[in-house]
């Protein structure tokens, strides 16, 4: 597809694996790489997980219900005969299933990207805790996901050029976080809690990415969001998107300033594969072409997110409630 053509190869890398990951990356190919993306089985995840495998990528598909994960492989498969996909057992929102997660998944030769894509969109109206005691929405965006890329870590540096893509959103542009309360113990609203989760989701891309260039490895990291993308605009798939026709009738008078999902996840796509994420200094983060819809492009995020003031409140809430120290 057009919207992930690129001009010229990012030279930063010198070796020749790197240089044939480059290679393989060119227009959106995505052969020979193995791409870990969690909430696989629907909206965004289920999205991208398709296109990857369209473009020849081997995608593990992390999801926390077996069944909702075998009917979209079902589904995959159907669309693209002779996908390659592998299924894996992982709920973000439990530090006990992350560890078990870790623990199958760190026996992997390597991996090339990990696409921190589960999470809550509509959050609860009053506060909720997950198993581990912790702000559900929060525990379930992000430290989840902090606990996971930790574990993984190791398994992505035996990757050349590996990536940590993260999904941000719009949301981090329109509310302002109380980093003081990173669980919102007195601050707690559904709004908040989503916005607050992506904020801290989307810096931890761009801080982990900052210390992962003081490093040796090859490893880094970015970020991408999806714009303005519902399920009523997106195509109905049996077991994975089913909207209504009052969804369906709703959705369609948006169609202005939405997509569907289908076309939310280009973005994500495009900044897993397009070799010249880093070609330029700075933090990495990819949107749709008119904000909210549209091909996907680089993007400018919200100056929260690349601050390194707020990411080191960030990080440290983040190893105090996982309990796992990363770069310690």
């Amino acid at each position: 597809m057009d919207q992930f053509k690129t001009t010229g190869i990012n030279k930063t890398r010198t070796s020749r694996q790197e240089d044939a990951v480059v290679a393989r990356r060119r227009n959106g190919d995505a052969s020979g790489l193995r791409i870990l993306v969690t909430g696989a089985n629907a909206g965004i995840g289920f999205w991208t997980s398709l296109h990857l495998a369209r473009r020849g990528a081997e995608v593990i598909m992390a999801c926390r219900d077996k069944r909702k994960a075998e009917a979209a492989a079902q589904a995959i498969r159907a669309r693209v005969p002779g996908a390659r996909l592998r299924l894996a057992t992982l709920d973000v929102s439990s530090l006990g299933s992350v560890a078990a997660a870790v623990a199958e998944l760190g026996r992997l030769e390597h991996l090339d990207v990990l696409i921190a894509n589960a999470g809550m969109v509509h959050a609860p109206r009053t506060r909720q805790q997950s198993v581990d005691g912790l702000e559900l929405v929060a525990a379930t965006n992000f430290f989840g996901h902090f606990a996971l890329v930790a574990g993984l870590l190791p398994v992505l540096e035996r990757a050349p050029a590996a990536r940590v893509l993260t999904l941000g959103s719009l949301s981090t542009l329109l509310v302002r976080p109380h980093l003081d309360d990173p669980q919102l113990q007195g601050n707690y609203s559904s709004w908040q809690a989503y916005a607050q989760s992506k904020i801290m989701l989307q810096s931890f891309a761009f801080e982990l990415d900052r210390r992962l260039q003081r490093t040796p490895g090859t490893t880094r990291a970015l970020s991408a969001h999806p714009g303005y993308s519902l399920s009523g605009r997106t195509p109905g798939i049996a077991g994975v998107n089913e909207p209504g026709t009052f969804k369906r009738v709703v959705d369609t008078l948006q169609a202005p300033f939405t997509q569907g999902k289908d076309r939310g996840a280009w973005p994500i796509v495009r900044a897993a594969v397009d070799p010249d994420a880093f070609s330029t200094p700075g933090a990495v983060f990819y949107g749709p072409r008119w904000l909210v819809r549209g091909g996907p492009r680089k993007a400018t995020p919200a100056s929260i997110t690349t601050d390194s003031g707020p990411a080191a409140t960030i990080w440290k809430a983040a190893e105090s409630a996982t309990g796992i120290s990363l770069f310690g």
